[in-house]
């Protein structure tokens, strides 16, 4: 395992873990609403805190970007993305389908990624070519081959509502020809599905880096595609995404580019 991705593993575990023991007090918690629908916890934030501690400790020149104390820039190549828990509002309902999701980039170029399942105690981990591993097993995606038999994942527009009827013209198409559309609640771990095969397929609008940093390269690394809403590798940059084993990719691309108008999907 590569230096980085042994400290990121270590990160998100322990992280991971203190969100998973704080389920028992969930009622207890302070809870601020960044945004509508939009929800950040004393365990978010303290969650993230015990990542930075964790990289400063073997990389203390490297820079960060964290959802919730935002950009720490150094002068170097080296850029941490980091979302201490994708899946906040499933957390404070006890909902136990969030992560913690960490990827790490040189020069721009995804490099390393983990995501992590403390309920499920699932590592998923990948570094840009050495494919990507679930607990230090090899995984990949689906060797699924059309729509008809496909089982997709995606995220419901939940605070933007701009583009909710492109987005439910899009859904209905999806749900009329696939066997079926789950929608966990983590960007993060719809990607690592993605990636070890649970599902065919994921497609996703208006998200952010560390949402789908780490679950881009981990499902790049386990053999699928991943793109914007355009066809291009904008998806960091737009928030637009599509990810599915490459047989399956072409087929959600249409759907989506036929149901969503190119201004939503830019």
């Amino acid at each position: 395992m590569h230096p980085i991705l042994n400290v990121a593993s270590i990160a998100a575990k322990e992280a991971g873990y203190f969100i998973a023991n704080q389920m028992r007090n969930i009622e207890q918690l302070n809870v601020e609403e960044k945004g509508r629908n939009d929800y950040v916890s004393e365990i978010d934030k303290h969650a993230e805190k015990i990542i930075i501690d964790t990289i400063r400790k073997y990389y203390p020149q490297h820079s960060i970007l964290a959802e919730e104390s935002g950009a720490h820039k150094k002068d170097s190549d080296f850029e941490w993305i980091i979302d201490p828990l994708d899946g906040t509002t499933n957390f404070l309902h006890g909902f136990p389908q969030f992560a913690v999701s960490i990827a790490v980039t040189e020069k721009g170029r995804l490099m390393h990624g983990v995501i992590f399942d403390p309920t499920r105690d699932e590592l998923f981990s990948a570094s840009r070519g050495g494919g990507a591993r679930m607990n230090n097993y090899r995984i990949r995606v689906s060797e699924q081959k059309t729509l008809k038999n496909a089982l997709l994942a995606t995220g419901i527009p939940y605070y933007n509502f701009e583009f909710a009827d492109a987005y439910l013209a899009c859904f209905k198409e999806f749900m009329l020809q696939t066997a079926g559309i789950r929608r966990p609640g983590s960007a993060a771990l719809d990607l690592a599905y993605v990636a070890c095969g649970r599902v065919d397929g994921y497609w996703e609008l208006n998200l952010k880096p560390w949402d789908i940093a780490a679950g881009a390269l981990i499902v790049n690394e386990a053999g699928g595609l991943v793109s914007d809403m355009l066809g291009g590798d904008k998806y960091l940059e737009s928030g637009n995404l599509i990810a599915a084993n490459p047989k399956m990719m072409k087929a959600m691309a249409q759907v989506i580019s036929n149901t969503i108008p190119k201004e939503y999907r830019a």
